[in-house]
Formats: structure tokens, sequence, C-alpha cells
């Protein structure tokens, strides 16, 4: 029997209302009957289980099935997905289950024991309340698992007519809208991204399957999603049944399951999940698993959307390397233009600034003083461009408790994985226990010898991360190492993986007044440092692209570094 969970007490007016929605069902089978037919629907899905999961856990898992739908009466295949889920978790030794209705789950407090988030077919506004929604959105962006099925893509839309109510879900999840065929729809489905982690059930090959396919139009774009399966309108021929909606798409474009980042968060949806059959089939259950195992993040699965893959950045993904703008290379544009130059130059990545003005709308700087709705924008503006924020320079972070927490808060909030900063040693001990505690690095970031009088060699930064957490390291900038008379190569060779992030030079010649020239044409043997770092395997935040010089003209150079970088990512990978 599958446990529900509660926060509250229900009320009486819920429990009556309960009551007269089971009243209004008819009864088919007798006790025996009904119990026998739950035996056999067990034993039918746990020979279904998979025999071995995709990943070993890192640490206990626990997934929140949220299975609560408004204005519709629910699918059929509900009861099976959350017997499905609660069975395969327990089986496999990956994650347990809370299976609840409660949107209370939702506060910031209870939300924070789980490790995703499954909306199990969830149809309508399943909570108004802006502090749960927000608290969602936080809980994502900073690094939790999202999972959606079928009716999911229209959540939080007042039913019926999926009319909508939170923009920002759809954007999160990937899509909205649930126009569709026959229930039964007979479709070929083939693999968009055949070797991706989550599609190893099925061998790389194409398969055919019945269920309702939903086709989807609003906020569903390549550009935002890595696209797993679609549906094979060459193979599949005339679509079957009369359309429910709008089922046509001028690029015919029909995808049906995705994979995506939205900040740190990962984010799995698929819609083959209209049918109980579905959650009895072995290799849709192995294919739910991996995905969950995703979600809970455990599995590792390249999330880049498929509009940006090229074969550079899918020779990237493979060694584990990301190459992203430094926000300074365009601090004299805004953070909105500077995600928009970002776009324009093919890369998936990009860092944040402190003191750069975020938009002509929002005249303030990029920092923690900003609301939660200039935040909101934030996201959206990063989003609509495919671009996710990886690192983050604040000059100082503060020793004190609550100015150290502040700064993680916001960078909770705004999805990085490393601080790029030049904090006051002393105050190590308390940003160490804020960086465990958020998931977050603390890269140390050198000046020159003046500015900055203890991480400007690469020696003062490993003395004082001398038996910290591994979260504790070097940003390395290469161009004040080489203006200080440091070796990039020597460098690297002494922090190894202490190296967190680096800021990519390369400079026209040695001392003081040199400038940054496009990567393999100055005075740094650039493929021999690039090829030094593979050696040492260190997978850096970000390679970051920081050209600090013509900075008003300079895409030219710095499309040449990124040439530059593809080509031997191309040749490494091999």
């Amino acid at each position: 029997m599958i446990k529900r969970t509660r926060l509250q007490t229900s009320t009486r007016r819920d429990f009556l209302r309960q009551s007269a929605c089971l009243a209004s069902l008819p009864i088919v089978l007798s006790a025996a009957n009904a119990s026998g037919a739950a035996d056999d629907q067990r034993r039918i899905i746990e020979a279904a289980i998979p025999s071995q999961t995709y990943a070993v856990p890192k640490k206990a898992r626990k997934l929140l099935i949220f299975d609560r739908n408004v204005g519709y009466g629910g699918h059929a295949s509900i009861p099976t997905a959350n017997q499905a889920f609660t069975l395969m978790g327990r089986k496999t030794g990956t994650f347990d289950t809370v299976i609840s209705q409660d949107p209370s789950y939702f506060l910031p407090d209870n939300l924070r024991q789980f490790d995703a988030v499954f909306f199990n077919n969830t149809v309508g506004n399943l909570f108004e309340d802006p502090q749960l929604r927000q608290s969602l959105i936080e809980f994502v962006y900073g690094g939790g698992g999202l999972m959606g099925v079928h009716g999911t893509s229209v959540a939080f839309t007042r039913w019926p007519g999926a009319i909508e109510d939170w923009p920002e879900f759809g954007f999160m999840l990937g899509a909205r809208g649930a126009n569709h065929r026959e229930s039964d729809e007979h479709v070929f489905i083939k693999l968009d991204d055949p070797q991706h982690p989550i599609n190893q059930p099925f061998g790389g090959k194409e398969y055919e399957y019945r269920d309702e396919f939903f086709r989807f139009h609003e906020c569903y774009s390549r550009k935002r999603v890595r696209v797993l399966q679609s549906i094979d309108t060459q193979k599949t021929g005339i679509p079957e049944g009369q359309p429910r909606g709008n089922c046509i798409r001028e690029d015919n474009d029909y995808a049906l399951a995705w994979v995506r980042n939205y900040g740190r968060g990962r984010v799995f949806y698929s819609t083959i999940a209209h049918n109980p059959y579905v959650f009895q089939d072995p290799k849709m259950l192995a294919f739910y698993l991996a995905a969950a195992q995703f979600v809970l993040g455990d599995l590792p699965a390249p999330t880049i959307p498929s509009a940006l893959l090229t074969p550079a950045i899918r020779a990237q993904e493979k060694l584990g390397w990301r190459l992203g703008i430094e926000a300074y290379t365009f601090h004299k544009y805004t953070l909105f233009e500077a995600i928009e130059k970002t776009a324009q130059l093919g890369l998936p990545f990009m860092g944040g600034l402190s003191f750069q003005k975020v938009s002509a709308d929002i005249p303030r700087d990029f920092d923690p003083q900003l609301s939660d709705e200039e935040l909101k924008q934030i996201r959206l503006k990063l989003d609509s461009a495919g671009i996710r924020l990886l690192t983050y320079y604040y000059h100082q972070i503060p020793g004190d408790k609550t100015g150290c927490q502040r700064i993680f808060e916001f960078g909770r909030k705004i999805g990085i994985e490393t601080f790029m900063s030049e904090p006051d040693p002393a105050d190590l001990d308390m940003i160490e226990s804020f960086c465990d505690k958020y998931d977050i690095n603390l890269a140390l970031h050198n000046h020159d010898q003046k500015a900055s009088p203890v991480y400007w060699h690469p020696k003062g930064i490993l003395d004082v991360c001398r038996g910290r957490s591994r979260r504790i390291g070097a940003c390395g900038d290469m161009g004040y190492w080489m203006r200080s008379g440091i070796d990039p190569m020597e460098a690297v060779r002494m922090l190894k993986d202490r190296l967190i992030t680096i800021q990519m030079h390369d400079l026209h010649e040695a001392g003081l007044e040199a400038h940054d020239v496009p990567w393999g044409s100055g005075v740094v043997k650039m493929d021999k440092f690039i090829e030094q770092i593979y050696r040492l395997g260190i997978r850096p935040t970000m390679f970051g692209l920081e050209y600090s010089y013509n900075w008003y003209e300079s895409m030219p150079e710095i499309a040449k570094c990124i040439e530059f970088f593809n080509n031997i990512s191309l040749q490494l990978a091999k």
C-alpha cells in the first residue's frame, strides 16, 4: 500500500469534498476483487522494475511525488505511477518517496528535505500562494530536481481551458499546452540524442509506441531544452484520430521528452505517461528510473540545449569542460547586453559581476540588493537566450554570519556554482561553512601583489586552503599571473585540483602593459596550457573567456578565441 503524507490536518470542508468525489465514482469491484487486482498490478510492476541502476546514489535520496489535480478528475495512470516509483526506488535502493497533495510541502523548510519534486500528471492551479511558488522556483534554480509527466505541462493553469496562471513554471518545465490526438495514438519515436545517459534503456534504437502524445507550442524551444525523444513524422505518417487543440507545428518538431537546467536545477519532462500501462512497461520504467536518478542528482547527463549543440560543444561535454564569457569582457555593457552578446557568440555559459548594471529597465548593480522580481527578470533573460550563469564575482565576501549568509542566499537564488572573490583570509572559516551548507564553491581570485598580497601567487592560495574543504580553491587569472612574472603552466602544476575556475588570457607581450590578443597569437603557449589542464584531469567550473581589450570592438577577437578553444577540444576528445 502506498502511504500518503500530509503536513497539515485536513479541514472538515476538505473531508466532505473528498468524500463527495469518492461517492460519485462507480463501484465496480468487490473488496476482495479490488484487493486481488491491486496485488496483480503490484506483481506486474515489480516484475517490470529494472534490475540495475544507472548510477550509485551519492547519498540517501528523497523524492516528493505531488499528484494534486484542481478542476480536473486526474489521469488513471497517477496511482500506477505512484506505486511504480515507490517500488522502483525501494527495490533499487536509489530513493525514498513521499506522496502527497498537500501544498504546505512547498514551504522552504519543508521542501529542503527533498532532492527533487515529481509533479505526477498534475493538472490545474495546484497552489496560488506566492510564497510557495517562490519557494519552488528557488528550490529548483538553486540546484534541486524537477520531474514532470504528461499533464504537468498544464500545471499551474486555471482548468478547464488551461488559462495561464504562472508563466515561469512553463518556462522552467520547458513547455505549455496539452494538444493531442487519440489516447492510444500509434507513433514511431526517434531518439534525438541516442547516446544520452537517460536514453540508455533503448540501446540507441528507435521504437514505436501507443499513448496520448502532446504537441507543444508556447515556450517550447530547442534553444531551451535538450530533446531526448520526438515523433518520427516520416515513419509515423498520417496522425491518427481527430485533434484536440492545435496539433500542427510548421517546423514539424514534436518533442516528447527532454532535459534541461533551470539555473542549477535539473529538469526532466516526458509526455509519455497518459495510460497506466506505461508504468508497467520494463523499458519505460528503466527510462523513468534514469530520469529520476538525473533529477535527484546522481546520474550526470548533458543538458546544453539541442539548438546550441555543435561538434565542438559535444567534444567539450565529453571532456567535462565548459567555455563561457566572463562578465568583465562586456562590463562596459549591461548584464542583459552581455547575455545577448554571449548568445551571439554561440556559447551556453557565462559569469556574473557584482558591479555591472542589469539593464536599461533595471539600472541597478547585479548584486544582493536586487528584489525577487528583478531576479526573476534576470532568470527569464538567461532562459530566453539558452544561457546558464556559472560563476559570479563579488570582490570581498564578508566574514560575519549575517553578511556571509546574505551573499550565499543570493548565490543560491541566481543559481551559481562558484563565487570568485578575495575575502580576508581570517574570514575563511565562516565562508567555508557556508560553502558546504549551500554547495557553492569559493574560488580565490588573484590580482597583482599590491592588490592581492595573499592570493597573487598560487603558493599563497595553497597555504590558506591547507586542510580546508575542496570547495575552496583558486580562480586563476592568467593575465595577472603573467604580469606578475608567474608562469601559467607552473601555476596550474602547483594548484592541480585546487584550481576551481580559470580566467583565460593571451597577451601580446610580457610585462605590465601587455594587453589581450586572440588565443594562440600571443606569448602564451595556449595550446600547451590547455593540453596540460587535460592531462591533469582538471575540470574547472568554467574556462572563462575574459578579453580585457578593445572593449567596444572585441567581438571578432573573442570569436577567434572561441574557435581556437573549439579546435583543441575536438582534437583532445577524439
